[in-house]
């Protein structure tokens, strides 16, 4: 078992992570680790997870989390190695020898590599310290208060940790390993001037003087800018060193003194990245392993620089298993099928001792593809046929093939095949024999056909594309600039294609820096022109694969380029092109075939960054007019899923000028249109981004507003960014209306993320704004909100005025759903004013307006506030039978809080137990969920 707090907080156990659940859980198991075997006070951990606002029920909380983590632990007989979670009064205490502690075995090693006399020594342990830090410290927690100090202060540890390992490598005289252990961390703390001092001192003493000197400009502009100081002793110490020539240690010897450095020098980096491939396929009995592969090989040169793909390779090794295999390798254009292929095919020609065959049937070459004819007759030849008796046709040469085959152990390797049927006719015969196909299309009438098995490939993961140009251009280079590279990987989407055509640049320009070259490779305009050197690019591969394409895949696909988001459906297709749903996921189905796009989820597609800027190069000049359709879609789909939603709230706004209609889904219930709208929330997000970007405010505020519903289910999830981009749009269009709205509902998100102050600033410019839009509805929904803050703040008459005015401005407008907002806000505040029978009469009024459909969260919040004026009448009975009904609606609803409300009121005037039940359990749902 161990504990861990160097990177998200988890519990590691023989049988995998504990499932810890929600964030609120983690932060409590993180205080109560961070002060292992002493007890820590509840109202300590009260302010480690709330801060200084803590909610009503919060020791309630903190004892189902408690709760909940002791089984968990029990459940993985966390006692058995000496962990105990145990109660002292008010307070809990997490015993648990410090050995099971990421973050003391981290001090430990610190401790023991300060004591080493020799710097390898030094070197290996700050290594293996630094290596238990998986991310973040306290990943995973609300790091506020206590937990945010000690995060920092863990942090501030690595950091310094980081500064003696680089320290460490120079006094092994390794400074181009010190300067790339400095860099990364400088990188991502660019305010810290020790690790820029370091990196400077690490860059000059490996002789890349001029990389050093401007690593010092960049910090000063820095400091200056963002702090308004100049650079500290340790920054000007450093570029004074460099000025004056001081001394500059010559290079240590390769691979350092120590044994492990030995070892290390001894290590080709780029055979460490997966080029072991595992056993190749099942050799049949009937034949001796021993025998010397059949001279009949026609397979090209094994690939050189091949890196990862291990599961890959496993899978073409259990697939190679079966009878008569056929294996099917595919994968969009460049992701480096050939390459795959090959790899497995060189590793163990002795599984097929009858011989190796290969054939390019150039199904996506501007040259066209071989006759089949011409592929049979070079396979016969080789096999020993002889010229004269090679049949004429397809149907006899094909025949014969099989024939010759059917008692040999022979591979047949068929690159780049375009169809099915074109791999059908070159199929070997015997059972023995294995058949790998490469294809950027599925094939699936081969699956269908012949039992291939399919083995998709896809892009490489950073650090395998990081080992492919380390493989070319050599690890030092990569060690010296390692974020530089990881940005280079991943700027080329792990394709394997145009991670080469990089490697080729930059190994042609030495002079050249791997951040130079990432900077270029940012700007979206020019990259595809980077990624193609010679007759070799990714243009190129992605052009032969669309030129096989009918006109209508090549026109959504061409308009798919200009999509604002990361995901679509048909539904966003059939807008971006003009079709209907039906035609764009026929088309879409085919641009999947041939892997220019990817099925994420059932209907729900992606494309990959650099066949998107090919994409958009198809047909640069519908852009702007794409991008109006697709804003329009989104207006269109989000405004009926908030009717589905919520369908007693009024529409937010008449719909911009110049909307375009297109085709939209239907929402079967609220779950289905809730589910869209938090889905698609980062899509919309962007495209309210691209459509603020390109002057359409009009579309910007409106998608940002029509995710109402979202934004108040899930008010705490950060959308004041969103919300203030709104703002921005709604004021560049100098529309009274849209402002109105917007601050409205910025000003309640900020309510609820407790920044009271800036709320009210907003919400008190709301309701005059609504009011010269002319906007009624909106006034009365901002005085709402704006009364919620003043009572908070304490002026509960105003908050009266306001909520009624909002009564009577919803009731003139013949609104029930605002109006039984209004009431249901003025009894709660008139409860509080103490006037309990004014607060039941709103709340009658509120509940007589509303259907029996109406929202169930609103009727059970009414119904409380109706028992608990009840019970402030005197009326003890019906006040507990109010709110046990209350509770039983929200319960059925899933509405926990409201449950969890209604419930409390009810234990503090009834001690039945199952009051008591239910509560636990609905606070229990509450937690668990957040």
């Amino acid at each position: 078992m161990e504990f861990r707090l160097l990177g998200t907080v988890s519990v590691d156990t023989r049988t995998g992570p504990l499932p810890l659940g929600p964030a609120k859980r983690r932060s409590l198991l993180a205080a109560l680790l961070l002060s292992a075997n002493t007890p820590v006070p509840v109202a300590r951990l009260t302010d480690s997870l709330w801060g200084e606002e803590p909610p009503p029920r919060a020791r309630g909380v903190i004892q189902g989390h408690v709760s909940r983590l002791r089984a968990l632990l029990t459940g993985a007989e966390a006692q058995a190695y000496g962990v105990e979670l145990v109660t002292l009064g008010d307070a809990y205490v997490l015993r648990v020898p410090e050995t099971l502690l990421d973050y003391q075995r981290f001090e430990e090693l610190l401790m023991l590599a300060r004591q080493q006399r020799s710097a390898a020594d030094t070197v290996r342990m700050l290594d293996d310290a630094l290596s238990l830090w998986q991310g973040p410290a306290l990943g995973g927690t609300f790091t506020e208060g206590p937990l945010q100090a000690a995060a920092h202060t863990l942090e501030e540890s690595r950091l310094a940790t980081v500064e003696e390992l680089a320290r460490a490598y120079a006094d092994l005289g390794e400074h181009h390993r010190a300067a790339s252990v400095l860099r990364a961390e400088a990188v991502a703390h660019p305010m810290r001037e020790s690790l820029a001092a370091a990196l400077i001192l690490a860059l000059y003493r490996a002789g890349r003087q001029s990389e050093a000197l401007d690593w010092f400009h960049r910090t000063r502009r820095l400091l200056a800018d963002e702090l308004g100081i100049d650079p500290g002793h340790e920054l000007a110490d450093a570029y004074a060193l460099i000025l004056r020539g001081g001394p500059r240690p010559g290079a240590a010897p390769a691979g350092g003194t120590d044994a492990a450095g030995a070892s290390r020098a001894g290590t080709d980096p780029a055979e460490g990245a997966g080029t072991t491939a595992p056993p190749g396929p099942r050799v049949p009995a009937a034949h001796n392993p021993s025998v010397a592969p059949h001279p009949t090989d026609l397979l090209p040169r094994a690939p050189r620089g091949f890196h990862g793909r291990n599961a890959e390779l496993a899978a073409l090794t259990r697939a190679a298993a079966g009878e008569a295999p056929v294996c099917l390798v595919t994968g969009p254009a460049g992701v480096g099928k050939t390459s795959l292929a090959l790899q497995w095919a060189h590793h163990n020609p002795a599984a097929f001792p009858d011989g190796r065959l290969f054939a390019d049937l150039r199904g996506f070459s501007e040259t066209g593809e071989p006759a089949l004819i011409d592929v049979l007759r070079e396979f016969l030849l080789a096999l020993g046929v002889a010229p004269r008796r090679v049949p004429e046709s397809v149907s006899a040469a094909a025949a014969l093939f099989r024939s010759l085959t059917d008692r040999r152990r022979l591979l047949v390797v068929l690159d780049n095949a375009r169809d099915s049927a074109t791999v059908r006719a070159l199929l070997p015969g015997g059972t023995d024999c294995v058949t790998l196909v490469t294809s950027r299309n599925r094939l699936e009438g081969l699956i269908a056909s012949d039992a291939a098995r399919p083995v998709p490939l896809g892009i490489l993961e950073p650090q395998d594309g990081t080992a492919l140009l380390a493989g070319v251009l050599g690890e030092e280079r990569i060690l010296a600039e390692p974020v530089a590279a990881r940005r280079l990987a991943e700027l080329c989407g792990g394709l394997p294609l145009a991670l080469r055509v990089t490697a080729a640049r930059l190994a042609g320009r030495p002079q050249w820096t791997l951040a130079g070259l990432a900077d270029e490779l940012a700007d979206e305009r020019g990259r595809l022109t980077f990624l193609d050197v010679d007759d070799t690019g990714v243009s190129a591969a992605l052009r032969l694969t669309v030129q096989q394409l009918p006109a209508d895949a090549v026109r959504q696909l061409a308009r798919l380029g200009h999509h604002p988001g990361g995901h679509f459906d048909p539904y966003t297709c059939a807008a971006l092109a003009g079709t209907d749903p039906a035609a764009a996921a026929a088309a879409l189905e085919r641009l999947g075939s041939a892997h220019l796009v990817t099925e994420t989820a059932p209907g729900r597609w992606v494309l990959h960054d650099l066949v998107r800027l090919y994409a958009r190069g198809l047909d640069p000049a519908s852009g702007a007019e794409a991008l109006v359709d697709v804003l329009d879609h989104y207006i269109a789909t989000a405004l009926a899923a908030a009717d589905t939603a919520e369908p007693g709230g009024e529409p937010c706004f008449v719909l911009p000028e110049g909307y375009r209609p297109a085709a939209v889904r239907d929402f079967a219930d609220r779950a289905a249109a809730m589910h869209w709208l938090a889905t698609e929330r980062d899509d919309l997000a962007r495209a309210a981004v691209a459509a603020r970007g390109a002057g359409l405010h009009d579309r910007a505020w409106r998608i940002i507003l029509l995710q109402w519903p979202q934004v108040v289910w899930r008010v705490r999830d950060s959308w004041a960014p969103l919300l203030e981009l709104a703002l921005d749009s709604a004021r560049a269009k100098q529309d009274l209306y849209a402002e109105s709205r917007v601050l409205n509902l910025l000003g309640w998100v900020l309510t609820e993320e407790g920044r009271t102050a800036e709320a009210l600033t907003l919400l008190e410019r709301s309701p005059g704004l609504a009011q010269q839009a002319g906007d009624r509805l909106g006034e009365a929904t901002a005085l709402i909100n704006l009364a919620v803050v003043q009572a908070g703040q304490g002026e509960l008459d105003r908050a009266l005025e306001g909520c009624g005015r909002a009564v009577v401005l919803a009731r003139e407008e013949e609104d029930r759903h605002t109006e039984m907002l209004a009431l249901q806000h003025l009894a709660r505040l008139q409860l509080s004013a103490h006037r309990p029978g004014d607060a039941l009469g709103s709340a009658r009024t509120a509940l007589a307006l509303g259907p029996e459909h109406e929202e169930a969260a609103r009727r059970s919040l009414l119904l409380a506030v109706s028992g608990e004026a009840r019970l402030a009448l005197g009326e003890e009975d019906e006040g507990i039978l109010l709110l046990d009904r209350a509770a039983e609606e929200a319960e059925h609803a899933g509405y926990d809080e409201g449950a969890v409300r209604a419930l409390e009121a009810l234990l503090r005037v009834s001690a039945r137990a199952e009051y008591r039940t239910r509560h636990a359990l609905a606070l229990r749902r509450l937690t668990d969920g957040g």
